[in-house]
């Protein structure tokens, strides 16, 4: 091994990286257990290449210091753009979305790996910014770098997928130096957005909503989901009825159970120690991020990480809300446990981002 690599090696967050390794091994085997009766898939086995694929994407990333990663943003960026066009004129329709390519056995889906482009794009836009303010046109060229992926993903249409877009801008813009009035403004506008919005939903998704509020009102249609989640997680009381047994999950019950409610899954089978450990792994995660930001040598790395963080943060605080009833159902998958290439690849590249600023804090 080089001796020019062993000083980034050291600075390199193992506890980080073990602690997604197994979430991600923990979901394999829920993955495991939610399909074992079907005998047509192996998507644990799936689930374990994507893993050792997105390993081997976040070496890459590592690899290579940020700062020359961001000088190919504008290649990233329409590459990503050109891949989500592409999607509304090739894809095939599945659940009335357009948004995995077909490649063989796989599918991809582009709307993930927007999220790293966008991540990148606004980190190197926004930390070239000198003064201490966002001025009026920094704001609307930041606003449309991320607006145009979201408004393609929105032609898919797959809300779950464009509005984890969103963080990264909002947290891209505080950090750039947003001024109070932009502040207000911007809750106004998003204000007036949402309720101007509502009614372009398309009725199963404003379905979404209602059955959100009170799922009993559908009980067997669209709050079938919800209704189900929360036994799950009930039913799986202090420690679990253990890895494969879970009823609810074993039964057929518990729709969507390897993909979006794989944390249901662990909620029945884990328990709530189980939950809670799964959580705790999160956290330590998240905090660590942060931590790296704080002590990040440049403008572009405390926006590199907090932006990958943010759309880690609420993925997670999303898919979770929604498994235990406290968020609409939107799709969105959690990171390492959901099963997905390309929600696999994508997280462990944010997790690579994240890792390679860490790496050469101090080394130069």
């Amino acid at each position: 091994m080089p001796k020019q690599i062993l000083p980034y090696l050291k600075q390199c967050d193992w506890v980080m990286l073990s602690l997604a390794l197994a979430i991600a091994a923990v979901g394999v085997a829920e993955i495991y257990s939610a399909t074992q009766y079907e005998l047509s898939e192996s998507f644990y086995v799936k689930q374990i290449y994507y893993i050792i694929l997105g390993l081997v994407a976040l070496a890459l990333v590592v690899s290579l210091d940020y700062r020359l990663l961001s000088q190919q943003v504008p290649y990233i960026y329409l590459v990503a753009v050109l891949s989500l066009l592409l999607v509304l004129f090739v894809a095939p329709a599945i659940h009335g979305t357009r948004g995995w390519i077909p490649l063989g056995a796989f599918k991809i889906q582009p709307a993930e790996f927007a999220k790293v482009a966008i991540v990148l794009t606004l980190a190197r836009f926004l930390s070239e910014n000198r003064t201490h303010f966002l001025t009026s046109s920094e704001i609307i060229k930041a606003c449309l770098l991320a607006g145009l992926p979201l408004g393609l993903i929105l032609l898919q249409p797959d809300l779950g997928s464009a509005i984890t877009l969103a963080p990264p801008l909002a947290v891209g813009l505080v950090l750039g130096g947003l001024r109070r009035r932009w502040i207000l403004a911007g809750v106004v506008v998003a204000t007036l957005i949402t309720a101007a919005g509502w009614y372009s939903l398309k009725p199963y998704q404003k379905e979404r909503v209602y059955t959100f509020l009170e799922p009993e009102r559908d009980p067997r249609g669209h709050g079938y989901q919800a209704i189900q989640s929360q036994i799950a997680m009930g039913s799986g009381g202090l420690l679990g009825k253990g890895v494969t047994r879970g009823s609810q999950t074993a039964l057929g019950y518990l729709p969507e159970r390897h993909t979006d409610f794989i944390f249901s899954v662990v909620g029945e089978e884990l328990g709530f120690v189980g939950s809670f450990i799964i959580l705790a792994f999160y956290f330590v995660i998240i905090m660590r991020s942060i931590r790296i930001a704080q002590t990040a040598r440049d403008k572009l790395g405390v926006f590199l990480v907090l932006g990958a963080v943010s759309v880690l943060f609420f993925h997670i605080l999303v898919n979770v809300g929604m498994v235990v009833g406290l968020a609409p159902i939107t799709g969105i998958p959690l990171p390492l446990l959901s099963y997905g290439g390309s929600s696999m690849l994508t997280t462990f590249i944010l997790l690579g981002l994240i890792i390679n600023v860490g790496m050469r804090r101090y080394v130069y």
